[in-house]
């Protein structure tokens, strides 16, 4: 979305951002940086050493061969950007996949699952929904776990309300005892290093513009030809890179993503309004 917003700024004030104006280039992800990974797998693998060797022990007390559980939980999106072409949850699939190659395997006793939090409104998104999962590995009789939020860089109220408070109420109404929440990388000095690493690699590569970002990445929910137009941008793309039936199909799905984009609004507003008039969040409301 971000990238969206961009485009359709630069188009409208194409005097301001024009070519001719300022020069620009996009990283388009940075999900499988090693800086990135490694800093992520350091983080989880303090929590993981945090376990007391007699919480290991209830860990396999009923059978259980792995007694330490991982669970990423990602930012969801709606199911119909993925059908569109969105490569955000094979990124996130990646990214999780290269994280776990750091950190004990389930030979070692450490079992990796991964959900998706923070949907509202009424349609698909992506599965398994954190709010699922935890109950599901309760029933398994998991007890020590350690919840990862892999989308998040910083602290804010996913994290702090809706997976601390929320979810672990959950998890321990679940049956999972032992709760650990790894921690956002916020100011993690190997993060931030790697980060100035990658703004000093973009600048001596090639420029992909924000057009072209946005073309690679599949976003929909413009108007794109006529962006294009007003951006000077060719039939056959930016430096090779989409042509026009490529560009005009991400069009499909515009005012189904505005719809969708207000019932989220709703739906966020309604659960405001429901937790302040009850002093209980929407979770205990529905005895979860």
């Amino acid at each position: 979305s971000s990238l969206r917003v961009l485009q359709e700024e630069f188009a409208r004030q194409s005097s301001v951002w024009g070519e001719k104006k300022i020069v620009h280039t996009v990283v388009p992800s940075w999900y499988e940086r090693p800086g990135y990974v490694k800093a992520m797998s350091g983080l989880i693998r303090k929590e993981l050493d945090a376990f007391t060797p007699e919480q290991i022990a209830e860990g396999t007390a009923d059978g259980q061969k792995c007694a330490k559980h991982i669970l990423f939980s990602a930012h969801g999106v709606p199911q119909s950007y993925i059908q569109a072409g969105d490569p955000y949850q094979k990124q996130i699939e990646d990214c999780v996949e290269k994280i776990s190659e750091l950190l004990p395997g389930e030979e070692e006793g450490v079992k990796v699952h991964l959900s998706y939090q923070s949907r509202v409104g009424p349609i698909e998104w992506l599965r398994p929904y954190t709010d699922d999962v935890l109950p599901e590995l309760g029933q398994k009789d998991v007890k020590n776990l350690v919840v990862v939020p892999i989308s998040f860089v910083s602290e804010h109220i996913e994290t702090l309300e809706e997976i601390d408070i929320e979810y672990r109420e959950l998890a321990e109404e679940s049956g999972i005892t032992n709760w650990r929440r790894c921690p956002a990388l916020n100011t993690d000095q190997t993060f931030i290093d790697d980060m100035a690493d990658m703004v000093l690699e973009a600048l001596s590569e090639p420029v992909q513009t924000v057009t072209e970002a946005c073309v690679a990445n599949n976003v929909g929910d413009i108007d794109l030809q006529e962006i294009d137009e007003r951006m000077g941008v060719s039939l056959t793309g930016i430096g090779g890179i989409g042509a026009e039936s490529d560009l005009n199909a991400q069009a499909r799905l515009k005012e189904g993503e505005r719809i969708n984009g207000r019932l989220a609004m709703f739906g966020v507003a309604g659960t405001i309004l429901v937790e302040l008039l009850s002093g209980k969040s929407v979770l205990n409301l529905f005895g979860m």
